[in-house]
């Protein structure tokens, strides 16, 4: 077990599979993204999800949150079946998701951005405030009237994490949450993740950094071209150099 897993605390949903996905075969147009992946999530967990670029990483948590609709297989949320239900439908039941590129309002202003997403989460609880999101991210209270285009690239990436928070979420899903960050914000990013972590919301994290991912991660799943190829305890693949190299290039 990771340190970080030995301090998670308790959370409402630990043990209950949030998030589950079976046989997905996703296309765009003529081509075959998802071969039958199967994933799933529990409360309180922390998967890390790699794989090179091209690989279904992003297909895939679009496909188990209803942007991209499965040819076959099915997306369960907290054991109902959702895998024809608006993307509104699923995140009600309690997941977040930020998303490459962010997609914060531009013309909104730090706090407008918070407050607009501010609901109690499935079982009514307000855990994430307005107050504790500042506090978490104390660059943004420095900019609560700025407007989101104000901001720079790593200040955005931290209003997008807090907006999702501010839903009260049991799960959090994270893609490419450090891309193109210079590296020292990069570092801070990882400790409020590590922060996120620690107050017991499941998390999904997908990032270029594997090792800081695998440090995070209970477990770690590994798609090559659509696949699953690794699907297990982090500490085992990083500790196994040949299959890092195989599947992750490293």
């Amino acid at each position: 077990m990771n340190e970080t897993s030995a301090t998670a605390a308790p959370h409402r949903a630990s043990g209950e599979v949030l998030l589950e996905a079976s046989g997905l075969h996703t296309y765009y147009g003529v081509s075959h993204i998802l071969h039958g992946v199967d994933f799933s999530i529990r409360g309180g967990e922390t998967i890390g999800l790699m794989g090179r670029n091209g690989m279904g990483k992003t297909t895939l948590l679009k496909t188990m949150l209803g942007l991209v609709r499965p040819s076959e297989g099915q997306v369960k949320v907290r054991g109902i079946d959702m895998t024809h239900a608006e993307t509104h439908a699923i995140a009600r039941r309690g997941i977040a998701y930020v998303p490459e590129g962010r997609g914060i309002f531009p013309n909104l202003s730090v706090r407008e951005n918070l407050l607009m997403a501010a609901r109690a989460g499935v079982d009514g609880q307000r855990e994430w405030t307005f107050d504790r999101v500042i506090d978490t991210f104390p660059r943004l209270g420095e900019r609560l009237n700025n407007g989101g285009a104000q901001l720079s690239g790593g200040e955005q990436q931290m209003l997008t994490i807090g907006r999702a928070l501010m839903t009260n979420p049991d799960l959090l899903i994270l893609d490419e949450a450090t891309e193109g960050l210079a590296p020292l914000i990069a570092r801070e990013i990882w400790s409020i993740i590590k922060t996120i972590r620690r107050s017991g919301i499941a998390t999904v994290i997908v990032d270029k950094n594997y090792s800081a991912v695998m440090a995070l991660a209970d477990r770690s799943v590994v798609l090559v071209k659509g696949r699953v190829v690794f699907a297990g305890d982090s500490n085992a693949l990083s500790e196994n150099p040949e299959l890092m190299h195989r599947f992750l290039g490293v």
